[in-house]
């Protein structure tokens, strides 16, 4: 799978940084342009298949680099910005700005919406690599998990346990079902040694901070509400 560039032009640190952190954790190459007065330099130098810009900007205003941007490329451009009134949206879609997105924005939503320019873009699969559960994300290519920006290594039980539970969000798998998928090769598997990985996976998961994850149904299985 391709790793697609995306080039950060907000100029508070925060933001900045919440969403770099974000991005990184999606799969993404990100960069966040340093100096305001050198954006296009920037962007030239980086090439990124994406520009996220921000409308107040020290220097020039996000308008006037989109305009600039567009003089040069096609790459899609994502607005965000508090100035979410119509007459900047307006102008953003005018000058040929791809979405705009309001400050304070969800960051599922901004995910969603970079999917699906770059998917628009770019005609790759729809086929993703991550699986998404709030601000949960398991990557199916490197095994690896992380929720709101911290990565946990997980084993491969761990990643198993996961997958199926993430795959089917919303529904409840039967301990059986978990078993099958953890140990389908051996019969012979006691059955408390799944209990045993999964409150082993959910302590991981509270030392990220994600608690209740995973729930028990009594005598029924175990759940990941969608």
């Amino acid at each position: 799978m391709k790793t697609y560039k995306i080039l950060i032009v907000e100029d508070d640190e925060t933001i900045a940084s919440s969403v770099e952190k974000q991005l990184t954790c999606w799969g993404y190459e990100t960069k966040c342009v340093q100096d305001f007065s050198k954006v296009l330099d920037t962007f030239l130098a980086f090439s990124p298949e994406l520009v996220l810009l921000d409308i107040s900007l020290p220097f020039f205003d996000g308008f006037y680099w989109c305009r600039e941007i567009r003089n040069l490329s096609k790459v899609p451009i994502l607005f965000l910005s508090s100035a979410a009134d119509n007459m900047n949206i307006v102008m953003a879609m005018n000058l040929g700005a791809d979405d705009f997105v309001a400050k304070p924005f969800d960051f599922s939503v901004l995910t969603a919406k970079i999917q699906a320019i770059l998917r628009r873009t770019y005609d790759f699969s729809t086929e993703s690599n991550l699986i998404a559960c709030g601000d949960a994300i398991l990557n199916l290519r490197d095994a690896s998990f992380s929720y709101q920006g911290t990565r946990l290594e997980l084993t491969k039980n761990d990643f198993r346990i996961l997958q199926t539970l993430m795959e089917h969000s919303g529904k409840t798998i039967s301990r059986d079902e978990l078993m099958t998928a953890l140990w389908e090769n051996d019969s012979y598997v006691d059955e408390n040694t799944l209990t045993v990985n999964i409150a082993r996976l959910r302590r991981k998961l509270e030392d990220i901070g994600l608690e209740n994850f995973i729930i028990t149904k009594k005598g029924m299985g175990y759940l990941i509400q969608s």
